[in-house]
């Protein structure tokens, strides 16, 4: 079933300077002949506030269809667009001093239902956290609504984000805008999946196993994974524990690559320096490797072959355009890729603490839940909690106290052929994922696919994942950017590269 709707389609750029001169570009006209970025636009004079109704209006169009936007605060949003206009109006220093105190003036923003929004839900799909509510803002979704941005709503999650497609009993499940019978991903889904569908300019999301990266890969749109430690983690639910705060990363969403690098300035704060965000890149000087599948690991699924297509076309065309020679390597031990990141997840802190276990955090604010009980509840349809949910909790209870050397001998050998590998001007690429967008509740029989992205989580480097159009059934396509730590930027630049080559972002309703 497509989605079939027009859409607003600005980059974050753009639609910041037509807010600040009061003249915005639409090209959401049914007419294909209509480009932002060609010639050929149509220019209205329009407030603030009309900028903030018409997303309103986008997400009433299509959120009936994707159930992303869980919980809305637009007559907020409209309140604070109205003082974006009357600021411009009364501004006597120029669209300069704006520009430079507020880079996202008036920007509409999604925010995962995950992070602290001020007055909004925040449960993370937990039936008994329906009642909680966020009583301050998380450091990142503070600095974006500093430098502007206007919060439309918060979006759905899997339950405790600690599943690959965004489905829980407190807000039901969330739809790819592609084909509504497929998922959206998680635990980020409803960003991917408002943003897919143009209900928001920019978004944000979090990301331990791939959660920012596989609802990108699948709604067709861009995601940036920040090397750990750089954008603040705090006020996120569920909290991490044990090592888990080594491979979390929040990072931006958006439709087009060009947000990308504004939005991880303002996000990464007093951090951005350690990114070298403003540093030129000249790709015809990196040195760029690609990796076409893990090697067969008996967990994951072989990459499908539109996906090994889509990244051998992504070789040539960098060969053929740059006249650079991308290297195929392999590493052996991505074969442990899921039993590397399921030990470095388990794996206590430096004074020895364990982290905090799933079936507790499944039970709070009570008693621990036991997964088993829940399981034979589930049967009967009584249970609060997915399958998914109960299934990672049973998964923990087989996970032994113990971390095989093996596992950790493999894990340390591949951080140091991968960091010797990238160096400071290396990327190699890497599936998203072995398949696209599947029907909604197909990953419970594919439960670790997710390790095509997880496994880099537990190696702290930086990915970028990029949209590389459809395929035959209207599917997004895709592939991760790999950096090395703290080479945020590198990633980001080969992103500008795909879109202007590759098409970026397609419109869900064109196919």
């Amino acid at each position: 079933m497509k989605l079939l709707c027009c859409y607003l389609g600005f980059t974050l750029s753009h639609l910041h300077n037509y807010i600040l001169t009061l003249v915005f570009v639409f090209d959401f006209l049914p007419n294909p002949n209509i480009h932002l970025h060609g010639l050929n636009v149509v220019c209205l004079q329009v407030s603030s506030v009309e900028v903030v109704q018409a997303y309103i209006d986008r997400i009433q169009e299509v959120n009936p269809l994707l159930n992303a936007v869980v919980k809305d605060r637009f007559a907020a949003a409209l309140q604070e667009a109205a003082q974006v206009d009357k600021l411009i109006e009364e501004e006597t220093g120029g669209e300069e001093v704006l520009e430079d105190r507020l880079p996202l003036l008036g920007v509409p923003l999604s925010v995962k239902e995950s992070f602290a929004l001020l007055g909004m839900p925040f449960t993370t799909g937990m039936i008994s956290r329906r009642r909680v509510v966020a009583t301050v803002d998380s450091p990142l979704v503070a600095q974006l609504k500093r430098a502007g941005a206007i919060p439309l709503g918060v979006t759905n999650t899997s339950e405790l984000c600690m599943w690959g497609e965004s489905h829980n009993h407190l807000y039901g499940i969330t739809s790819n805008p592609y084909d509504l019978e497929r998922t959206s991903g998680g635990s980020s889904g409803g960003e991917g999946s408002i943003l897919g569908g143009a209900g928001a300019v920019i978004g944000v999301g979090s990301d331990i196993g791939g959660s920012i990266r596989i609802p990108c890969f699948f709604n067709g749109i861009f995601g940036h994974k920040t090397t750990p430690g750089v954008v603040s983690c705090e006020n996120q639910y569920p909290p991490t524990s044990g090592r888990q705060d080594e491979y979390l990363s929040s990072g931006p969403m958006c439709r087009y690559a060009e947000d990308l690098l504004p939005m991880l300035k303002i996000m990464a704060g007093p951090k951005a320096h350690m990114l070298s965000l403003n540093t030129k890149v000249d790709l015809k000087k990196l040195r760029f490797f690609t990796i076409p599948h893990d090697g067969g690991s008996a967990f994951t699924y072989p990459v499908s072959k539109d996906l090994i297509d889509i990244q051998r076309k992504v070789v040539r065309r960098l060969e053929a355009d740059f006249g650079v020679k991308v290297q195929e390597v392999q590493f052996p031990e991505l074969r442990y890729g899921f039993q590397i990141w399921d030990t470095y997840m388990g794996l206590p802190d430096k004074e020895g603490k364990p982290p905090k276990p799933f079936a507790e955090l499944m039970g709070e604010p009570g008693r621990p839940a036991w997964p088993v009980w829940e399981l034979l509840k589930w049967m009967i349809g009584k249970s609060e909690h997915t399958l998914a949910a109960i299934g990672v909790g049973l998964l923990e209870v087989t996970r032994s106290s113990k971390a095989s050397s093996f596992i950790i001998q493999q894990k340390e050998k591949l951080q140091k052929e991968v960091e010797e590998l990238l160096g400071t001007d290396g990327v190699f690429f890497y599936p998203s994922h072995p398949r696209v967008a599947p029907k909604h509740h197909h990953p419970l029989f594919r439960p670790f696919d997710f390790t095509y992205t997880g496994i880099i989580n537990i190696l702290g480097l930086p990915i970028t994942q990029c949209p590389l159009g459809l395929n035959e059934e209207g599917l997004p396509l895709g592939v991760q950017v790999v950096g090395g730590k703290l080479q945020d930027h590198l990633t980001l630049a080969v992103a500008l590269y795909l879109e202007n080559t590759f098409g970026g972002w397609r419109d869900p309703g064109a196919n």
